[in-house]
């Protein structure tokens, strides 16, 4: 199937297995009193903070795929994991509560943080990976799911498959008919990148519903080179999974806003988490929405339309870095 998709019924994605998680479409909203506090151009704002299953944010949308596919499989186990900031690990777990699965997270890192502790009041187990390494989760979650055969099934840190990358790609979609409903079109969408499945899902989504808008991915874990590829890997292998034209990698924009490193906000990037509470009550976590946030009040070329900001979620450690004082 190629071309533009605008009928949900008929989109490539409505025959996958799908356990459905989310209440949407989330809103699409315009943030008048951020634009004033801060001096921006016309600013909408994707509200998947209120996408209405737990506090799981956008890591919903590719858990209604990939927990379909796990019971669809005959699984009793997902298999995950990630570090003590993961908004995925938390949303994993009680993703697979409401599927009736049990849940393995292979964390590294300090285990005590507010993520993780939902996680295990969720009912998952979490094993340590014995190091602070996180490319050691996705090791150790493949030889947990081999060691258990198909009684598990397993995915690597954020979910970042092109299975679930197509959560993203239908949330491409949801967006795409809520900008026809606005008979509005962005000049920008920009949101944080993690492990790459979100905005990989996205391009895939754009180029199937035929919305060419320009995509800025915000970096927050990963130097450029190394993300960059696994966006254009993921998102090519979503497009072909779901049989739709292949995106097109020069949509996407990538800047670096790691600062001083996964999970540590700038103080610049908290003053604007705290403009953001003030103006729209709008709450930010240090690990993604800050970082993606700032990187829109800080875009030097204003494109001629919208700046839309995917509000990923996270309200978990936002209500963290609140405790913390301002910056």
């Amino acid at each position: 199937m190629t071309g533009a998709v605008r009928d949900v019924a008929a989109a490539p994605w409505a025959g996958l297995a799908r356990f459905p998680l989310a209440v949407g479409p989330t809103p699409l909203v315009r943030a008048p009193r951020l634009e004033a506090a801060l001096g921006l151009g016309p600013t909408l704002v994707k509200r998947d903070d209120l996408i209405g299953f737990g506090v799981a944010g956008n890591k919903t949308r590719p858990l209604e795929f990939l927990i379909g596919a796990a019971l669809a499989q005959g699984a009793r186990v997902f298999v995950t994991g990630g570090g003590p900031g993961s908004n995925f690990c938390a949303a994993a777990a009680m993703a697979a509560r409401a599927a009736g699965l049990a849940c393995e997270l292979h964390v590294w890192g300090d285990p005590r943080s507010a993520n993780l502790a939902l996680a295990t009041a969720a009912g998952a187990t979490l094993v340590p990976t014995g190091g602070t390494v996180r490319e050691q989760v996705d090791e150790q979650i493949a030889a947990r799911v081999t060691q258990l055969g198909d009684g598990a099934y397993g995915v690597p840190r954020g979910g970042s498959t092109p299975l679930g990358a197509v959560g993203f790609a239908a949330g491409a979609a949801e967006l795409a008919a809520q900008l026809d409903a606005l008979q509005v079109r962005p000049g920008l969408i920009a949101l944080p990148v993690g492990s790459g499945g979100s905005v990989a899902g996205l391009l895939a989504g754009l180029a199937a519903v035929g919305l060419d808008v320009p995509v800025l991915g915000v970096s927050v874990s990963r130097p450029l080179e190394e993300i960059r590829a696994k966006v254009d890997d993921l998102a090519a292998g979503c497009a072909a999974l779901l049989g739709t034209a292949a995106p097109d990698p020069a949509q996407l924009t990538m800047v670096d806003a790691r600062g001083p490193g996964f999970g540590s906000a700038t103080d610049r990037e908290r003053r604007h988490a705290r403009e953001a509470l003030w103006a729209e009550g709008l709450l930010l976590d240090e690990t993604y929405g800050a970082e993606a946030f700032s990187a829109v009040v800080d875009l030097v070329d204003r494109p001629a339309g919208p700046v839309l900001w995917w509000h990923t979620g996270g309200l978990l450690p936002a209500f963290g870095s609140i405790l913390k004082g301002p910056a």
